[in-house]
């Protein structure tokens, strides 16, 4: 299956080569541009449903992600577990359910998220849904690209795993070879 969705990224023009700067603040020779492959309905149904069918049996009643390509894949897996979409919004220096949005101690809560660089963002919203007692069953994402997969203490799923190397600036040979910083989506 790694093979189709690695497609769906290329054809939608979401491997992107160059010198990036990302979200989490490390630089890599590769982007992948999720909001590429977010903008055809048909490969981010098809994408969530992966997610969907690896935790269609944990009894999930809510599904959580962080702003801003969690929206999108929390309302999708949502609706096709049949469930509740929420997402978490940077609030200062954390994140918190916003707009009305609670969970009910207790609740079976399914975090989604678009690339995993870091997890920051992943982090950020368990640390929302533990705040209001959520009861975490799992993680799904888009694309895990970290080098070394995270262990956030339940079960992390991903449609695809593309393990790409990123950088500290202090560290960076494409600073060092003079390549031109890019941050995408600015």
């Amino acid at each position: 299956m790694s093979d189709k969705v690695m497609q769906i990224f290329k054809d939608a023009g979401a491997v992107l080569e160059g010198h990036f700067l990302l979200t989490s603040g490390l630089h890599s020779a590769v982007y992948w541009e999720k909001f590429r492959v977010l903008q055809y309905p048909q490969h981010t149904v098809k994408l969530c449903s992966l997610i969907t069918e690896r935790f269609k049996k944990d009894s999930v009643q809510v599904v959580a992600g962080p702003t801003t390509g969690g929206i999108i894949l929390a309302y999708e897996v949502a609706r096709q577990l049949g469930v509740r979409g929420i997402f978490a919004e940077k609030e200062g220096d954390k994140r918190a359910f916003r707009r009305g949005f609670t969970i009910v101690p207790g609740e079976r809560v399914l975090i989604v998220d678009d690339v995993l660089t870091t997890g920051g963002s992943i982090q950020g919203t368990i640390e929302a849904v533990n705040e209001l007692k959520g009861k975490i069953v799992g993680i799904g994402v888009l694309l895990d690209r970290t080098e070394q997969q995270k262990d956030f203490g339940v079960p992390l799923f991903s449609c695809l795993r593309a393990a790409t190397q990123a950088y500290k600036p202090s560290g960076c040979p494409l600073c060092t070879a003079g390549i031109p910083l890019v941050r995408p989506g600015s």
